[in-house]
């Protein structure tokens, strides 16, 4: 006798505690929002100086029926990593899913591009990414957890851009590759890691971008599908990503790009 429960139960995050690091962001908000609405207990992090807005995103999702708490984290303090994990793991128990949204940009021409910026957007995007991963890894491997780690890139690890993006571009290119080197070591552990690379998404950190119609109007011109990507989007990714449904899924980088990558 068929039965749709079992494909009903693909979708199901109940029981399951998910990290969410830039858990406070554009994209990290509507991750946060989607996985508690499938059930998934979501503890959503950022920096100190972003902590009542971690909390009062929390409180939003706790009062539309979720189950969500607020954290500070600062993924470039690595020696601090290891002790978050274990309060972490003390208050929550061990995560099942980790979403990292955390990610910076600076904007400047590669012959004029300084050391210190290019270490700042390293430290974050990659070096914090893999760090991070692996906090929580070493945590999901202790307590026999086979868990979900997605990463967020962008379209920009694929595809230069006619503008001073050598930083952000290099960093989210090695994190392409840092999460096909992991899915790879991981596996025999249980866990899967993946990415999902949007184009421009409508988020703070790109407004100024989207505001300016030298920018939006080409931009969108060469998406086929005529539109940027919303934070709804890659959150049904993210929420795909750490359900049942794509437990043989690893090792993948996702284009949400509106088809801008097939015609490039």
């Amino acid at each position: 006798m068929t039965s749709f429960e079992p494909y009903r139960k693909m979708f199901d995050l109940s029981a399951k505690t998910a990290l969410i690091a830039g858990g406070v962001g554009g994209i990290g908000s509507a991750i946060s929002e989607s996985l508690a609405a499938f059930g998934a207990r979501v503890v959503l992090t950022g920096l100190p100086s972003q902590a009542d807005d971690c909390q009062k995103k929390a409180d939003e999702i706790q009062a539309a029926g979720g189950d969500a708490h607020a954290e500070r984290l600062e993924v470039t303090d690595v020696p601090a990593l290891g002790g978050f994990m274990q309060r972490f793991k003390k208050s929550y128990g061990a995560p099942h899913i980790l979403v990292n949204c955390v990610g910076i940009h600076k904007e400047a021409p590669a012959l004029e591009y300084t050391e210190e910026d290019w270490d700042r957007i390293f430290d974050v995007n990659l070096k914090g990414a893999f760090f991070l991963s692996q906090a929580v890894a070493r945590v999901q491997v202790a307590e026999n957890v086979q868990g979900k780690h997605i990463h967020i890139s962008s379209v920009r690890s694929l595809l230069a851009i006619q503008r001073g993006y050598i930083s952000y571009c290099s960093s989210k290119g090695g994190m392409n590759l840092m999460i096909k080197q992991l899915a790879t070591e991981w596996a025999k552990h249980g866990i899967t890691v993946n990415g999902i690379a949007p184009t421009f998404t409508r988020t703070e950190l790109v407004r100024k971008y989207l505001e300016d119609p030298a920018f939006y109007n080409p931009l969108v011109a060469r998406i086929p599908l005529g539109r940027v990507c919303e934070p709804q989007d890659v959150a049904a990714l993210a929420t795909y990503l750490a359900a049942p449904a794509a437990d043989f899924i690893t090792g993948q980088i996702i284009f949400a790009d509106g088809g801008l990558t097939a015609v490039q």
